[in-house]
């Protein structure tokens, strides 16, 4: 059989494998720091664009606003090249791997902070009030009582984002950035493999990406039952 799925290239690729394999740690490495920095960021934010205005604070969220609003209307890849190319001409040198998960963490913490925000708004206004009534100060009132029950609310829209945020990291295989897509990319032009290649590149995302959206589609049905 001749052919883009020929045995013969199925034979050629597993025999390549554990360079996919490598791959593939490298995108979860990259996706798991990108997704912590991410959370902070979302989670600083998102109290930012709520907190009770006083003079800072309307600063701190203008800032905020302007963050999420060029993360959000601007490609991921424009993103990474200013990182990866207009950064060192600025002095700020990063590797190949700091981009990525910086390029990463940055645009989904737009998302992030969206969804962190929504979730503390919806929150009841007499679950502070309560805690005030209690005694609680600000802080403690946002850390002890608001932000555990907005965990809960945002949880299945922030699910969503870790799907993207991983398929996103295929982006990084325009800067050699050593992970799945990279990978798959360059070793398929080497070889002239593309059918297996690719094939078993969708299923090695798949195997990360799709218990994650079951995950994300229980909560939501689980919150909406919860209603």
């Amino acid at each position: 059989m001749n052919g883009p799925f020929s045995i013969r290239n199925w034979r050629t690729w597993f025999k390549a494998a554990p360079l996919f394999l490598r791959g593939y740690g490298q995108t979860l490495l990259i996706s798991l720091w990108g997704l912590l920095i991410a959370l902070l960021i979302g989670v600083f934010a998102g109290i930012a664009l709520t907190s009770r205005a006083n003079g800072r604070q309307r600063a701190l969220a203008a800032i905020m606003r302007g963050y999420m609003s060029f993360f959000q209307n601007t490609p991921l890849m424009i993103q990474v090249f200013i990182f990866y190319n207009v950064l060192p001409k600025m002095g700020v040198r990063l590797s190949v791997t700091m981009v990525g998960v910086l390029g990463l963490a940055l645009y989904t913490g737009a998302y992030a902070a969206d969804i962190v925000a929504s979730a503390i708004r919806a929150v009841p206004l007499g679950q502070t009030e309560a805690a005030e009534s209690q005694g609680f100060s600000r802080a403690q009132t946002l850390w002890l009582v608001i932000l555990p029950q907005s965990v809960k609310i945002a949880l299945p829209a922030m699910t969503n984002q870790v799907v993207n945020l991983i398929k996103n990291s295929s982006v990084l295989a325009v800067i050699a950035g050593g992970e799945l897509m990279y990978v798959a990319d360059s070793w398929s032009g080497s070889n002239l493999i593309y059918g297996p290649t690719f094939v078993m590149t969708g299923l090695l995302y798949l195997a990360i990406c799709l218990p994650i959206s079951m995950i994300a589609r229980q909560l939501e049905k689980r919150s909406v039952r919860n209603v």
